[in-house]
Parts: C-alpha cells; structure tokens; sequence
C-alpha cells in the first residue's frame, strides 16, 4: 500500500471546448453573456477557474474583449502545431498562441487522434511546444468503446498519457483531460465512478512519472456529455478536479450552470 499523496488544494476547472462553432461576432457575444451570467450570480472565479477553447479564428477577437473589460475567463486554444515557425502551410505556432494571451492549450483531443492520426509521440512534440512557449498543455486522454473492451479500463489513457509527459520537461505544469471516446457527444456519458477509478490511475502513475508532489497538483478533467445534471456526480470524487465540456459549453444558460457546480454539490 503506498502513502497517501501530500494534501494540495487544486483548483477546479471548467473549460467550454467550442470545437468548430461559432464566428468571431458570436464568440464576442457569447462571452459577453457567459461573463454577465457569472456576474449575476457573484462567481469567484479564484474558487473556481473557467476557461473557452473557441476556434483559431475567434481567438483575437475573445482576447481583446477579454483584456478590454477585464474578463476574468481564462483563454484556451483548441490545437498547436509542433512546429515553431517555417513553411507549415495552415498550422498556428505556441508563440503565435503565446502573444494571444492563451493560457492553455488542448493537444491530443480524440478527435484530432482519430480524424488526423495524431499519434501518440505528435501529441507530446504538440505539448512540448506549448510547455516550451509558457503556456500549459492540457492533455486528452481516452478509450475507445473496442479499447476498454480489449484493454480495459485505464489501460490507453495511461499509455498516451505517458507518451505526452515523457516529452516535458521535469518541471512542466500541464493538465490531463480523460475523455472516453465512446461518451463524447453521444449523450451517454461514463458513471462518476467510472471516471474516478480512470482519475485515481492516471494520479497514481503521474507518481512514477513526476513525484508525489506534481501527482498532488496536477488537475486531471473529466470529459464526455457533461451537462448541469451530472457535473456535480463527477465533481465530488476525489481525483476529478473540473469538466472538459464540448456542446453545452455553447449555451450560455448551460455551462453557467455547470460552473456553478458547487451550489449542487454535497458531501
């Protein structure tokens, strides 16, 4: 039996991957909804952190707005190329991110894993540039439907987790995003208790990669048809620290809920 992991106290994040919807007129009228409809109910978001990943496109436009009435909704991008700069035709680089003001950074979404064959070694090179240009890379994670059933449960996540981490440097703060394939927009999300025994392996091994005390504080998220009914199931097991939402983070009504998970919340 190991010890128990030191106490550290992680903040929770809520991030709306937008995935390809919205132009940069909508985005800016999205967010200013969801920042009026936080602001009606008082949200701290020091208690609990909310981040957009809107489409390349939309990025300058969300930052200036952001920046320009003080917004306190944190910045993400959706994908980063591996490469710093030269003739990748389409790619945006971690330095063009950087002067966005992006704070995070997604690499290795299912989608982009499965509809791109990224690999497992193209994600860590896509993390380590976002590491290298001061940004944090959030990490997916996830099982196929065929996956969990050949490999079991935690088997692949662990795996590509590992790949990805591998690539940083000792020191590197990132997240770790568990999405399983077979939850995502499918409306049939995995059980809280699901994703926990998922959560508590990948902290486990974040161990015997990094040391007891990055396991602590790395924040591992749960995705896959998260909505306002069953965020606070998720929330309240012990080694899930946020959401990775994807279609209801594209109603405003919505993921001001689930921001609010806290109010549904009970011991």
């Amino acid at each position: 039996m190991r010890e128990p992991l030191p106490f550290v106290e992680r903040t929770p994040l809520i991030a709306g991957n937008w995935k390809m919807n919205l132009d940069h007129l909508q985005a800016i009228a999205f967010v200013q909804k969801l920042s009026w409809a936080l602001k009606d109910v008082k949200h701290d978001f020091g208690d609990v952190e909310v981040a957009v990943f809107p489409p390349f496109t939309d990025l300058r436009s969300v930052q200036t707005l952001l920046a320009a009435d003080k917004l306190a909704l944190t910045l993400g991008a959706q994908d980063v190329s591996p490469q710093q700069a030269g003739a990748f035709t389409g790619d945006v680089s971690a330095a063009m991110l950087a002067k966005l003001e992006v704070k995070y950074v997604l690499v290795g979404h299912s989608e982009r894993r499965h509809g791109h064959g990224e690999s497992n070694e193209a994600v860590g090179a896509k993390a380590r540039a976002a590491q290298a240009a001061g940004m944090i890379p959030v990490i997916c994670v996830g099982e196929t439907a065929e996956d969990l059933e050949a490999h079991g449960a935690a088997a692949i996540p662990l795996a590509q987790m590992q790949a990805a981490v591998t690539q940083l440097p000792a020191d590197a703060e990132f997240v770790v995003a568990y999405e399983p394939v077979w939850a995502i927009g499918s409306g049939q999300a995995a059980t809280p208790e699901q994703a926990e025994e998922v959560a508590r392996a990948l902290r486990e091994a974040l161990r015997d990669l990094r040391g007891d005390d990055r396991a602590a504080a790395t924040r591992i998220l749960y995705g896959g048809s998260v909505a306002s009914q069953n965020v606070a199931a998720f929330m309240r097991q012990p080694n899930v620290d946020g959401a990775l939402v994807g279609g209801a983070s594209l109603k405003v009504d919505e993921f001001s809920r689930i921001v609010q998970f806290k109010k549904h919340v009970t011991a």
